[in-house]
């Protein structure tokens, strides 16, 4: 049981920790050779210059202006400067919209922090009901509501705070959901054009015996959607392709660190060993980290494939056909040349699998993007069912072309449901397993408790310091340890799912994160450390007096939700402004791999929300806040720490370092806004059941009342709210239409919609080629979708060939092109 000298500990060492952290970067970020590091955004809007281009070579590298040292912490009012107008033309709406969770925290919790400190901790406090109770406590848990003894009325007065609470939090919810779906509204109306805004994605197209399904596609929607279809891209499985270029990649990084090494020694040409049967080059990251570990290898400069790779498959296979045994047999070979002549095979590969991708007809999908004259069209086909059958010609709004993942787009339709039914078992098994770590980290936070059963421990565990290391911060960070690699498992869970976009697999892993915390950070952590904390009352008391005990425990772990925060929303956010790893990825690919101002553009690594891992950890705060405002105020300054200084930091980060990889518009919304309402329905059920262990029963029933009002005012918001978020209203569709007509009346549409949603690995590959083939190339491709005369006796109406691929001012109407056909 952690006690006030437990909690002042672990509040030192991580505030120290902060503390280190934010002075590291305060004097790294002021170096040149690390402005690109701190800075990467500006750099990729051409807004800023490296600092080390000029003036002495100390310089170049390090800051000698000790002047600017006295103002190290000038960035934090620099971060706040920016309006949120400019903020949002600057990163983009979903950047602008995720700081607004953190403003929202601050908003709600301020008040509600003050109240509860003023009113709820003086009624706990003035208790004595622990002292006279078989259980474990601290004198932290006497600021907490176990301290309100048994029938009492002063029940009454954290009744009367849970419904102002909540009251309180809905007012904020409905005036921040109304704020954001305003922006929205006005992003949508006020963004400069884009191909995601004309273009719908088709799904599940039926197949036809006489038509492939570029044909079938056109000829659907030039007889369902005449006056408004302009063009359509159908979708390649390309997947084979695009590892063959990733793997092409890493080829050329390794020969990049083979030349610059020759060139910086040209005295020896360098080498590596490989197997003589090396008839397959898988692609390496994990093999170049084992590699890059062995201190006979060419240097630590073989990190570099680590570095720019991010495929983990066939390493152990790699690593004995390309380098032998751990790089100890095989023959040598001359290593840029034998990197060449690899680059070669590959590019060889390449062209022959891209020409078989577009020639065999296999490899084209049942789905295709399809554009629209205008915005007005487009929301009409993304919003309503195409077909009798509503499992054939599936539509919806095609995501913008930098947020599609096309990986998944190959995935049958009909696969869909059996690949999210076996994620849905398997993670049902991940959170139940999961258990274990969770009661492995509880015993480490309930110290006494275990005492008693294995004794040979007091003496070790008795020391004060050691004491209260233990349970004031090993516990939060031993769990936020076994949490680091959830996201990467989540996301490959949202991967084998088949969702098609970044936006969309990033929003199912939240969802998936959130859930898994609610179950084990949350419930797991409570349960667990109750049963290791409580042990000697579970064992002495009857059955019936269990659950007794389990409501009085329950406000007793907010010691160990406390330590958790400070590890993981003090410490944790200051290391995320330090960027650690990226400060060291990019000193390593400028030293091996950089040669040209690309490459130093391509080595750095801005990064971006990670909406994944973010969201969800802000909405266990929202949670934890949420529960034990009523139940131990004592957990509430530390949640308005974290809000206000993260708030801060992502603000920073924003400015001068996220890239963002999609622009959403703040889709996300409802969902950061369903997970609050459900955080604020756990913690009136959770009250709800804590004074029934009180025998409260006079006034228990008066929060029965709690939950129902909270769901009604969630299915209000839902009614009134989300569909700003969900569809596209047709009248401000028309009205950006008619503007747009008038401002660009000879705006050419096809020819900007053309290649927006062409598979980026095409597009890689024809970079490779000379002119001549990229020509032919973009003239085939963009021919793709040319249809030839129609077989079927079915559709020997339908205009055939289409003027509206064929021609780049596609026609009004379907009976204009019937008429120009039909003329002799």
């Amino acid at each position: 049981m952690a006690t006030l000298q437990d909690i002042g500990l672990a509040a030192a060492i991580n505030i120290l920790s902060a503390i280190i952290f934010l002075v590291l970067f305060a004097i790294l970020r002021l170096q040149p050779m690390n402005d690109r590091v701190y800075f990467p955004k500006w750099y990729l809007k051409g807004l800023r210059d490296s600092p080390s281009r000029s003036g002495a070579f100390v310089r170049q590298f390090v800051n000698l202006d000790f002047r600017s040292y006295l103002r190290f912490l000038n960035w934090m009012p620099e971060a706040l400067k920016m309006p949120e107008l400019e903020l949002i033309d600057h990163a983009g709406l979903d950047s602008a919209v995720y700081l607004r969770i953190y403003l929202l925290g601050l908003k709600i919790f301020v008040p509600i922090t003050l109240l509860a400190w003023a009113i709820l901790v003086p009624v706990n406090w003035t208790n004595n009901m622990l002292d006279g109770d078989n259980v474990i406590f601290s004198s932290i848990d006497k600021l907490s509501v176990s301290n309100i003894p048994q029938r009492s009325h002063r029940f009454w007065a954290h009744i009367i705070m849970a419904y102002i609470f909540t009251f309180w939090t809905c007012y904020v919810l409905r005036k921040e959901y109304e704020t954001v779906a305003s922006m929205r509204l006005h992003f949508l109306a006020s963004v400069r054009r884009r191909p995601d805004q004309f273009t719908v994605l088709v799904r599940n197209v039926p197949p036809d015996p006489d038509e492939s399904v570029s044909e079938l596609v056109e000829h659907f929607f030039l007889v369902n959607h005449p006056d408004n279809y302009l063009i359509h891209q159908v979708v390649y499985n390309a997947n084979k392709l695009a590892k063959l270029v990733k793997e092409k990649k890493s080829k050329q990084n390794w020969l990049d660190y083979y030349e610059l090494k020759y060139s910086r020694n040209q005295s020896k040409r360098p080498v590596k060993k490989v197997h003589l049967c090396n008839v397959m080059s898988p692609i390496n990251s994990i093999s170049c980290v084992l590699y890059s570990m062995l201190p006979f290898s060419y240097s630590f400069g073989a990190m570099l494939l680590f570095l720019r790779s991010a495929d983990a498959f066939h390493c152990l296979f790699f690593f004995y056909w390309q380098t032998g045994f751990l790089g100890l047999c095989g023959e040598k070979v001359d290593a840029i040349d034998f990197e060449t002549s690899e680059i070669k095979r590959l590019s060889k590969e390449i062209t022959e699998e891209r020409e078989r991708v577009i020639m065999d007809p296999k490899s084209i999908m049942p789905t295709a993007f399809v554009s629209f004259k205008s915005r007005w069209g487009a929301a009409v086909c993304a919003q309503t069912q195409q077909s009798r059958d509503p499992t054939a010609w599936v539509t919806e709004w095609a995501p913008e072309p930098r947020d599609v993942y096309w990986q998944n787009l190959a995935i049958p339709y009909v696969q869909l449901t059996i690949k999210r039914l076996i994620i849905a078992v398997a993670f049902f098994f991940l959170t139940f397993f999961f258990m274990i770590p969770i009661a492995f980290v509880q015993s480490l936070a309930n110290i006494e408790g275990i005492e008693k059963r294995f004794s040979f421990l007091k003496v070790i565990i008795e020391v004060p310091f050691i004491k209260s290391l233990i349970v004031g911060v090993l516990p939060g960070l031993a769990l936020k340890l076994f949490l680091m690699f959830l996201p990467a498992i989540l996301m490959l869970m949202s991967k084998f799912e088949g969702f098609i976009s970044i936006s969309s697999l990033e929003r199912r892993s939240a969802s998936r994160f959130y859930i898994f915390s609610f179950v084990n950070v949350f419930l797991g952590s409570i349960i667990a450390g109750t049963a290791f904390e409580q042990l000697n009352s579970f064992i002495k008391q009857s059955a019936n007096q269990i659950p007794k005990t389990i409501g009085v425990a329950i406000p007793m772990k907010a010691t160990f939700f406390i330590t958790y925060i400070m590890v993981d929303g003090w410490a944790g956010i200051a290391g995320e402004i330090l960027r650690l790893k990226p400060l060291i990825f990019y000193h390593l690919k400028n030293f091996f791999l950089v040669k040209t101002e690309k490459d130093r553009e391509e080595a750095m690594d801005p990064g971006s929300l990670g909406f994944n891992t973010g969201e969800p950890q802000i909405q266990l705060y929202f949670l934890l806040g949420l529960v034990y405002a009523v139940v131990t105020p004592l957990l509430l300054p530390f949640i308005l720490v974290f809000f206000g200084f993260a708030y801060l930091v992502f603000r920073h980060q924003i400015i001068n370092v996220y890239n963002q990889e999609y622009e959403s518009g703040a889709a996300f919304w409802p969902d950061v806004h369903g997970r609050v309402i459900t955080a604020l329905v756990i913690s009136q059920v959770l009250l709800m059941g804590l004074i029934g262990t009180k025998e409260a029963a006079q006034s228990a029933p008066f929060l029965i009342a709690l939950p129902i009002l909270t769901i009604a005012f969630h299915r209000f918001c839902k009614g009134r709210y989300e569909p700003a978020f969900i569809r596209y209203p047709l009248q401000e569709a028309m009205m950006k239409d008619t503007l747009e007509h008038a401002r660009e009346p000879n705006l050419n549409l096809k020819g900007y919609l053309q290649n927006a949603y062409i598979h980026p690995v095409f597009k890689a590959c024809n970079e490779d080629e000379d002119e001549d083939e990229d020509g032919e190339f973009n003239k085939n491709w963009g021919e793709e979708s040319i249809l030839v005369p129609t077989k079927r006796q079915s559709r020997r109406n339908t205009p055939v060939p289409s003027k509206v691929s064929a021609n780049s001012s596609p026609p009004s109407s379907l009976p204009d092109v019937v008429e120009e056909h039909t003329q002799p």
